[in-house]
């Protein structure tokens, strides 16, 4: 995989985010949201740009859709071959795209819709599929997963969000829920795995910010079974939506008190059982906390949301 290095190119309070939903599920075309994001040009610098699209895939809605990047076709048949020993496989083609002046090369695009074998034990398909995620990404050599979910996809690469849209044709998609960024690297490379939205499930973030928290974050989730691989905080900030919300069943307003946690000096003026419950939240979930300028938009098949860092450091 190409990797292009930032450090020439760096503007960290820059990013480019958006996000929009149909709360009565009507989708709309591409379209919108590639002309969205490409108003925030000056956002981003050419070296990442992506979209996250709900409710494409209505005709597969109960399968798991794979968006698959591959260096080369000897990675591409590793792990096809492991996928064909765990799923059934109901469809696997390329992601059409279209050849454009601006986007000189790109990785192989594949994707599939899946359903898990028999999954033995306790262990539920989610999490069946979350470890799959983690296999390819950290032992198959040159083969990435951009997405997971079901009736859902991440579209991204290196290059202005613009012409990613054009480039993966979103036009001819419709989602009831559209994420886009547009990336300026702040401290790692540019190359088309490490691009926004990052996924895990239906789980999507795009993400404008700085985390100096990643070693921390990074080294709790590993006791959870998450492993990082793609070299930027983002991911960290994915796998934490997963965990939280899907593992422990927190509600979403319980998860942000975890990732953007109230100053101790707000906790101790708090009334006294309201007290109680925020310092053991901190106390409890203390390596999961995101220390850093960020704003984040996090979706899922049903819900949109929101977050800044504690001091609203990026807009």
């Amino acid at each position: 995989m190409q990797l292009m290095a930032d450090r020439d190119y760096r503007i960290s309070s820059a990013c480019g985010v958006i996000g929009y939903m149909n709360e009565q599920g009507v989708r709309t075309s591409g379209r919108d949201v590639i002309q969205s994001i490409a108003l925030m040009h000056e956002r981003s610098n050419g070296l990442g740009g992506g979209f996250a699209a709900y409710g494409i895939y209505p005709e597969y809605k109960d399968f798991y859709a794979f968006h698959m990047m591959y260096e080369n076709e000897e990675a591409k048949k590793t792990a096809e071959n492991y996928l064909e020993q765990n799923y059934e496989i109901k469809r696997s083609e390329p992601i059409p795209v279209k050849e454009i002046k601006v986007i000189k090369s790109w990785p192989i695009i594949w994707r599939y819709f899946l359903k898990p074998f028999a999954v033995k034990g306790n262990e539920t398909e989610q999490d069946f599929v979350v470890k799959t995620v983690m296999f390819i990404n950290q032992n198959i050599k040159n083969a990435f997963v951009a997405s997971s979910g079901k009736n859902m996809g991440i579209f991204k690469g290196v290059g202005y969000p613009e012409d990613i849209g054009e480039f993966f044709r979103l036009e001819e998609y419709k989602a009831y829920t559209w994420t886009a960024h547009g990336r300026f690297p702040t401290n790692s490379v540019a190359w088309w795995g490490g691009a926004h939205p990052f996924g895990i499930l239906d789980w999507s973030i795009v993400h404008n910010g700085e985390i100096s928290s990643y070693g921390i974050n990074k080294r709790y989730l590993e006791n959870y079974g998450y492993k990082c691989s793609f070299f930027t905080d983002t991911e960290v900030i994915t796998y934490l939506f997963d965990l939280l919300s899907r593992k422990h069943e927190l509600s979403f307003e319980i998860l942000a008190k975890v990732l953007s946690a109230p100053f101790w000096k707000q906790i101790d003026r708090m009334p006294q059982e309201e007290k109680e419950f925020y310092k053991n939240l901190r106390i409890i979930y203390s390596s999961a906390l995101v220390n850093g300028p960020f704003a984040v938009i996090a979706a899922n098949n049903t819900s949109m949301v929101g977050l800044n860092d504690r001091i609203k450091l990026r807009p």
